[in-house]
């Protein structure tokens, strides 16, 4: 009778120095975390099919360079932004098989989102990783931000030691050898963010670490339709300072090797490097798509060829660090492991619908409390509204290390040794002239012209830690930035349930003010930020507002978009002594310009003054009008507007925009809904159009028709 036998591979004896350093141990772990992110996915993929989660998009074939990549970083050290097939850098990092399944069901406890976001978007504030959304290229100019907050702490440990004790300070890091990690597939790389990342972490020699997994295809579009020439790591090689490598991404031991070199030139302080990783997708982009309506056949045959999976257990065999059966058993053990991770995921708790309204602002600082009123202490000469945006910034930098002041042209100079030769700059329209000389070119300067990158930037120092004040330079200009705006500033508290924060100032110059301004300085648009949640939004109309809601809006813990009228800029009927570095004025609470008791005109910005004007016209008629200035939009002073509205019966809406869908139709079409009983004539809006206008003539001309609008619209009322 024969005797069955098993031959049992003889393991070699380990040369580390042939693997790069990496003992057996090393690579066995590499291996199984591999397998297991692999795992992970197809364990999704079956829970999808039975309608347990509502989508899936898969880390497979790119799991060889984000291992070596998560051996490499260091996890709570470095910062990481990883876009959605990172999976195996997340599990290298510390987050568990677990966590990455109560993402996919949804579940309260998920760490990433709280159940807010789809699978794969990856945050986690333990080890550094920050919540990513499902925009494409959003991530690269807010990991410039956090490699600039790198450099800024570095330099600024009074900064730091603030940042630490402010809500969510406990996540505030530094360390003096960390990088900024951010990842992103081929097809990102067509985003405009991608080429104004590069050029901000090349002019500051940023430690930042690009790592681009080429797969080929960006859903469906191949990648030389997606970049020209095909190789995105030969259209940056020019770059200055930019280390650039091409790899095999599917190869773990090239993939570490290379990614060790750009990590060392990066810690080392040299300037940012980019790794170009050519991966493979062996499943669909997402279950919503299907590859084999444009993948042929061969295409789909020469990449299972090139499995990292499959390619790295063979090698660990040959080589002789792992038997066939030890493999087998390292397998089982990882099927296991996803089995009782599923389990626990399926039967975790999801969060409550009433849990939506959470997270939205800040739960630590609520900028409308009465916290925030504060008298004002009076002195010096009076300011006008620009002036005293300087002043009102140049106190709160005294107090506070952490603001940093930047956009276009807002330094005195960008050249320091020009200051001794010329008066400086500060702005388009003076609102910062002075700040760098007091401060510093470290704490005042100057970007590139790109909206969406100093948004995005602003993002990044603020989840940081630091205190950004970012300037628009003119609100006509804001679009490009509107996805960092819309889906990055204002949800990042929320989308990371309350993990993650970016309380940023923006101080955007808004609406109509010259000759001649046409169609590109003069627009309006307030309704369209105040619509987005998440987002604060103030709009002064006098010097003594400026300086409370400004001071306001850098100490509240939430984004903030601060509207500077360009009309009130210089206009000598709004100036006010200033009041003092304390001085602070809660969003949400109207100010009550003129008492009356016949009509009621609701109205903010440069509208103010005009309702002013009309009011005294009609005063000397004999008509009693009231005026409340809004000066918060979002939130705004409901309880203000009814209170107006029942004492007067009527009501004027004045605002500068659209008569069509601007704020003040909001707020004429809920006082309708609200107050109807309380009207004695229907609400009536009255909206300053003439600055859409593409030929303006004489200032004086736009301002006379705007309040005989109003005085006009007061009249029809008490006739009706």
């Amino acid at each position: 009778m024969a005797v069955q036998t098993q031959t049992r591979v003889k393991l070699a004896k380990l040369d580390a120095s042939k693997y790069h350093g990496l003992d057996r141990e090393t690579l066995t772990h590499l291996y199984r975390t591999m397998f297991l992110s692999r795992r992970l996915d197809d364990r999704e993929i079956q829970l999808k099919r039975q309608n347990r989660i509502y989508f899936q998009i898969s880390s497979a074939g790119h799991e060889a360079v984000t291992g070596a990549m998560g051996l490499l970083l260091r996890p709570g050290v470095d910062w990481l932004y990883p876009y959605y097939r990172d999976r195996a850098l997340c599990l290298m990092l510390g987050v568990t098989p677990l966590e990455t399944l109560l993402q996919a069901v949804g579940a309260k406890d998920d760490p990433a989102s709280g159940g807010r976001q789809m699978p794969s978007h990856w945050g986690h504030p333990k080890w550094n990783i920050v919540s990513k959304s499902s925009c494409t290229g959003t991530q690269f100019v807010q990991a410039v931000g956090a490699a600039e907050a790198t450099l800024y702490y570095q330099d600024r440990p009074k900064a730091l030691a603030r940042a630490k004790k402010a809500p969510l300070g406990q996540y505030v890091r530094h360390d003096a050898k960390e990088i900024v990690y951010v990842s992103a597939g081929d097809g990102a790389t067509s985003q405009g963010e991608f080429w104004e990342s590069l050029n901000a972490a090349c002019a500051k020699k940023l430690p930042l670490l690009y790592l681009i997994e080429d797969n080929g295809y960006a859903i469906s579009v191949p990648v030389e339709v997606q970049t020209a020439g095909g190789s995105i790591s030969k259209l940056v090689r020019d770059f200055p300072g930019l280390h650039v490598a091409e790899i095999d991404g599917t190869d773990l031991l090239e993939s570490y090797a290379v990614g060790k070199e750009a990590v060392d030139y990066v810690r080392q302080r040299r300037g940012p490097a980019l790794i170009h990783a050519h991966v493979i997708r062996p499943y669909s982009h997402s279950l919503s798509d299907d590859e084999k309506l444009y993948k042929t056949a061969e295409e789909r045959e020469e990449e299972a060829r090139r499995d990292p999976i499959s390619k790295f257990s063979l090698f660990l065999v040959r080589e002789g660090l792992l038997d066939q059966k030890e493999i087998e058993a390292l397998e089982a053990d990882v099927d296991h492991e996803v089995r009782e991770a599923g389990d626990q995921a399926l039967a975790a708790e999801p969060p409550s619908i009433d849990s939506i309204r959470v997270n939205v602002y800040s739960p630590d600082v609520d900028p409308v409390s009465p916290a925030f009123s504060a008298e004002p202490q009076f002195h010096g000469a009076p300011k006008t509204m620009v002036e005293m945006v300087a002043a009102t910034l140049s106190d709160e930098m005294a107090r506070d290390e952490r603001i940093a002041v930047f956009g276009e042209d807002v330094a005195d100079a960008s050249r320091d040794e020009n200051l001794k030769h010329v008066k400086g700059k500060g702005g388009v329209f003076k609102a910062t002239s002075g700040l760098q000389r007091k401060y510093g070119h470290d704490r005042v300067f100057n970007t590139p012209l790109a909206e969406a990158s100093i948004v995005g930037r602003a993002i990044g120092m603020a989840t940081r830690g630091l205190k950004p004040v970012a300037e628009i330079q003119f609100f006509d200009y804001i679009w490009p930035a509107m996805m960092q705006i819309r889906s990055e500033l204002c949800v990042l508290r929320w989308r990371s349930n309350g993990n993650f924060k970016c309380p940023a100032v923006l101080r955007v110059a808004i609406g109509g003010y010259l000759t001649g301004g046409g169609i590109y300085h003069s627009q309006s648009g307030e309704s369209i930020f105040a619509h987005c949640p998440g987002l604060r939004v103030v709009i002064p109309s006098t010097a003594l507002d400026v300086a409370g809601l400004l001071r306001t809006s850098i100490r509240c813990d939430d984004p903030v978009m601060f509207l500077e009228h360009k009309h009130l800029y210089r206009q000598p009927y709004n100036r006010s002594e200033y009041p003092g570095p304390d001085y602070t004025v809660p969003f949400g609470k109207a100010r009550l310009v003129k008492e009356g008791s016949e009509v009621s005109i609701i109205t903010f910005g440069a509208i103010v003054h005009r309702a002013e004007v009309a009011a005294a016209q009609l005063e000397r008629e004999g008509v009693s009008v009231e005026i409340i200035d809004l000066r918060s939009l979002s939130p705004y002073d409901w309880d203000a507007v009814a209170a107006t509205v029942r004492k007067n019966h009527r009501v004027i809406v004045a605002y500068e925009d659209m008569l069509s869908w601007g704020f003040g139709a909001e707020i004429a079409a809920r006082i309708a809904d609200e107050l109807f009983d309380e009207l004695d004539a229907p609400v009536k809006r009255v909206a300053a159009m003439d600055t859409f206008c593409a030929y303006q003539p004489k200032l004086e001309d736009v301002i006379l028709p705007q309040t005989e609008h109003i005085v006009t619209a007061v009249k029809q009322l008490l006739e009706y």
